[in-house]
């Protein structure tokens, strides 16, 4: 598991080594690839720790999102390296942007996913490599438009069969080896 939070100043660089790394290099997301070096994957970073300042950092980049065109921004991966380390206090907030998305008329047209550097999958054991799949550098979530998501999984054959084969690809490699590989992505 990770132990510590690296600097902020280099938030923009282990996300992006994690998402080459683990997102596209383990095929953990098999639609991640074509978005990984283009101009319209936003990855936003917030300072600010307050919570009524994450909030406005969320509605800001749905606010961006859903007023953008699929070209402009594709899907956005809004990061908080100082705030919201502890992950129940991190789904608490998740579950705060959920009720924003819906109170903004969104629910349907965004989708969030979440990831944090101490994901736990409730039942799993501490330690089990399952959880890098949701494992990121700092608490994130992810944005996604809806649309874009039903148009991949239109064209990939079995997308139900993701999370076992992943859960599979990661028990492969060892919770251990996962653990030298993401303290790799923050010596960059």
């Amino acid at each position: 598991m990770p132990k510590s939070v690296p600097p902020v100043s280099n938030a923009e660089q282990h996300i992006r080594a994690w998402l080459a790394e683990f997102v596209v290099g383990l095929n953990l997301c098999p639609f991640a690839r074509p978005l990984l070096g283009a101009k319209n994957l936003r990855i936003a970073i917030c300072e600010d720790t307050a919570p009524a300042a994450l909030r406005r950092a969320f509605l800001l980049e749905l606010d961006l999102l859903q007023g953008s065109t699929e070209q402009e921004v594709a899907t956005t991966l809004l990061a908080f390296p100082h705030a919201l380390t502890d992950f129940e206090e991190y789904l608490a907030f998740l579950d705060q942007a959920q009720e924003l998305l819906q109170q903004s008329g969104l629910e349907g047209l965004v989708q969030l996913a979440s990831f944090h550097p101490r994901y736990r999958f409730e039942g799993e054991s501490e330690n089990a490599a399952s959880h890098y799949s949701n494992r990121s550098p700092y608490p994130l979530i992810h944005l996604l438009r809806e649309d874009m998501l039903s148009r991949a999984l239109d064209d990939f054959a079995d997308p139900d069969k993701i999370p076992d084969r992943n859960i599979e690809t990661l028990g492969d490699i060892g919770a251990q080896e996962l653990e030298r590989r993401w303290k790799a992505i923050f010596s960059l």
